[in-house]
């Protein structure tokens, strides 16, 4: 009996635990026909309607980017009035904050943890803005003829705008002024580039900000990003963050703060987009990233903590920089000390696409400093475990008023409070505050604060997604750190453990009482 019941055990085991795992492993792959219909939707990108270089008004001497805006609206006439309440024109948002009620926030009001926010410093941090002109001096944002058009659609990659105090304004005149003529004749759908303009450079250099967001996405491979893989579909931002009337899908929860007009996995992928329904039910709670972006900063590292407490120092009276390993800026006298990292694993947290942000005005309540909220919990029906980049870093802030303290950062004249030019944290924490209304005790400390990313770009082929192993596991699981629930694998319960040993033993003593009965049944036959 002995011997014929382990070969019948094998037969009835072993093909089972092989499908358990060939369910498990099974490629996260999409319907061959979804994906394919999804090719074309891409690859069919629309043609130019119009040869903007035979169009008269663009043919004439352009003495200042206003009257390229102006050439632009003369023909485009609803446009400017669909950028007035365009956020990438107003920098800030309405939103209804549990807590606050409605609230405008941006960059225009909001603080962060990287170079702390634009207030008192306009002029360079403008740079970046859809317009023209914007300086610590206040911008009038109903006047259609300061939009720069050309930073968005722009496509020979020529056109810039000026550092270090220009307000928005491109170069007047050097190798990087630009030649409106040769723009202007070659304008169209935003690319990468145009987006990336500004997105891959924000908080002052490539990939500094948001770790899956940088320049290598402008020329990349499969294994750094499926979607922008040039020889793949080569997907372009607009493909996901699609746009109508100047509105574009997307939220960035640095400073957005409600789940409306996000861009989605689920707008291409669908509710069920894998072959295994197994996997499918995870998507209830599980964000499509979570499991899909298992790293980022892949090509290059991104900044993960930043000191502004060792900033000021100085070497014979001079600012100075000091390189780590890798060859990146570890200390600079203008922004202190800073931590790096490539190949970065995310971290998790609940998140239902309600944030909450901290304001200059706001008391200190807890410890270390939250600057964004992201609002979530298991029991919260909408929400799903997200990866996120925390950002750590120090700040000063008032120890009496318990206030996160805004400091001005630049300006063009020594001597007026900018810390990047007078080295005086009491001078630039008294401008700050001035200019942002609110008063100090004039003592101040640093304190550790935290800012929350979620990511979403440098998605990785299917092949490289997480395994069931990295989270159920009871050693290293990537959500660790997310201990509100009960999951299989990770957690210990002392009643689940002892239902799940009954289990077993009830369905080995099934299939051996089984085994035992067939073959005293079949030696019954025989005699």
């Amino acid at each position: 009996m002995k011997n014929k019941l382990i070969p019948f055990l094998a037969i009835v085991l072993i093909p089972q635990i092989f499908i358990a795992v060939a369910i498990l492993d099974k490629p996260k792959q999409m319907n061959p026909e979804v994906l394919e219909a999804l090719k074309v939707e891409v690859g069919n990108k629309p043609k130019k309607a119009v040869d903007h270089g035979k169009l008269a008004e663009l043919q004439k001497e352009f003495n200042s980017p206003q009257e390229v805006t102006q050439a632009c609206l003369s023909c485009h006439t609803e446009r400017g009035e669909e950028l007035l309440n365009n956020h990438h024109w107003l920098w800030e948002r309405e939103a209804f904050i549990e807590g606050r009620g409605v609230v405008y926030l941006g960059k225009k009001n909001l603080i962060n943890n990287f170079c702390t926010g634009i207030g008192g410093s306009e002029s360079t941090c403008n740079k970046c803005h859809a317009g023209y002109g914007w300086d610590e001096n206040g911008f009038d944002f109903t006047q259609q003829h300061n939009m720069d058009c050309l930073v968005c659609h722009d496509n020979t990659r020529t056109y810039e705008k000026a550092s270090g105090g220009a307000a928005g304004y491109p170069p007047v005149d050097g190798p990087f002024a630009p030649d409106y003529n040769f723009i202007t004749a070659n304008v169209g759908m935003p690319t990468k580039y145009n987006c990336g303009y500004c997105h891959f450079y924000s908080a002052g250099g490539n990939n500094i900000k948001h770790g899956h967001l940088e320049e290598a996405l402008l020329n990349t491979t499969r294994d750094v990003d499926v979607h922008m893989n040039r020889e793949g579909m080569d997907m372009s931002c607009t493909d996901c963050h699609k746009t109508q009337n100047h509105v574009m899908q997307g939220r960035y929860y640095g400073t957005a703060s409600n789940d409306y007009n996000r861009a989605t996995c689920t707008q291409c992928h669908g509710v069920k987009p894998h072959a295994v329904g197994k996997l499918n039910e995870h998507t209830v709670k599980v964000a499509c990233q979570t499991c899909h972006i298992p790293t980022y900063a892949k090509v290059n590292p991104t900044k993960m903590y930043w000191d502004w407490s060792t900033a000021c120092d100085l070497q014979d009276g001079k600012p100075y920089e000091m390189m780590d390993s890798t060859g990146r800026i570890s200390y600079q006298s203008i922004k202190g000390t800073g931590h790096w990292e490539s190949n970065a694993a995310p971290e998790y947290v609940w998140f239902n696409g309600q944030a909450d942000h901290m304001l200059a005005s706001d008391t200190i309540t807890e410890f270390p400093v939250k600057i964004n909220t992201l609002f979530g919990d298991y029991n919260d029906s909408k929400a799903q475990i997200w990866p996120v980049k925390i950002h750590r870093g120090k700040q000063p802030f008032d120890p009496n008023y318990q206030r996160v303290l805004k400091a001005k950062l630049w300006d063009k004249e020594p001597g007026k409070g900018g810390l990047w030019v007078d080295f005086d944290w009491e001078a630039s924490l008294t401008e700050g505050m001035k200019l942002a209304g609110l008063p100090w005790s004039g003592e101040w400390e640093f304190v550790e604060t935290e800012m929350y990313l979620p990511i979403s770009h440098m998605v990785s082929p299917k092949e490289m997604a997480l395994s069931c192993t990295d989270c159920h596991t009871r050693e290293g699981s990537r959500l660790e750190g997310l201990t509100d629930f009960y999951m299989p694998g990770r957690d210990r319960s002392a009643t689940v453990d002892i239902i799940g040993i009954l289990l077993i033993l009830g369905t080995l003593g099934g299939v051996l009482f089984h085994g035992t009965l067939r073959i005293v049944m079949a030696r019954k036959r025989n005699q």
